[in-house]
């Protein structure tokens, strides 16, 4: 694969283009919505936009990262579209989303809890992120990041309890660097959050992040949610950001 910005392509008039963009990993078959929702997972996508849309039309399904395009309970439109896995992918998504028009970004992800205190289930918006990746610091990322202030309000209004998150890019580690974490102050571990927040920052669009707790690490083991309990989890993660969002 070669390296390039999104931007540096030509269009080929895809549907909800801004500016004649046309993506090199994304293949758009339905408009973009200026606000967007990102789960990682593209079977939470779907399921997030069976709940939360109306009329949803499938946005894009190139290399299984599903997206959906429909209309939001206020009657304007709202885009669900995946990111697939760490920030290498979640960083090509949103750079070529930025792109096609997108305006207002919230992630909505899974994370591993590091505070005891934290509960299987529970919602939390990352409004500080720690770098402990490579994507956002080869994008530029100093140490930590900060969520857009004014949707990370939301999120809290929403009922998401505020935590500094740490992102990795590695998920079967052994828990080597948890105390490390720890008493860097993060509250929670996930792998796309600041590759979000430095492609958003460097592009000039709002963007915050809205987690739910699906394991629990602070012992050093793993204590994880149950598959019902996933499934629910992934749907009140949508209808949280959904009401941020409006």
């Amino acid at each position: 694969m070669v390296p390039a910005r999104a931007s540096d392509t030509t269009s080929q008039g895809e549907p909800g283009g801004a500016g004649g963009v046309s993506p090199l990993h994304l293949n758009p078959t339905a408009p973009l919505a200026e606000r967007v929702l990102l789960p990682g997972d593209p079977h939470r996508a779907l399921a997030v936009a069976q709940a939360i849309l109306e009329e949803p039309r499938m946005f894009n399904h190139t290399r299984g990262l599903w997206g959906y395009t429909g209309r939001a309970r206020d009657g304007e439109p709202l885009t669900v579209q995946s990111t697939g896995m760490g920030g290498p992918s979640a960083a090509i998504v949103v750079e070529e989303l930025i792109d096609l028009g997108a305006r207002r970004l919230l992630r909505i992800g899974t994370c591993g809890a590091l505070d005891p205190e934290l509960e299987l289930g529970t919602l939390v918006s990352a409004e500080r992120v720690l770098a402990g990746d490579g994507t956002s610091r080869a994008l530029g990322a100093g140490d930590s990041l900060e969520a857009d202030p004014a949707l990370a309000a939301a999120l809290r209004e929403a009922g998401a309890r505020p935590v500094t998150a740490v992102t990795t890019d590695v998920f079967y580690d052994g828990g080597a660097r948890l105390e490390e974490w720890q008493r860097a102050g993060a509250g929670v571990v996930e792998m796309e959050a600041s590759a979000l927040i430095a492609v958003a920052e460097r592009r000039g669009v709002p963007a915050a992040v809205l987690l739910g707790v699906t394991d629990q690490l602070a012992t050093g083991g793993r204590e994880r949610i149950d598959g019902e309990g996933y499934e629910q989890l992934g749907v009140r993660l949508g209808e949280a950001a959904w009401a941020a969002l409006a």
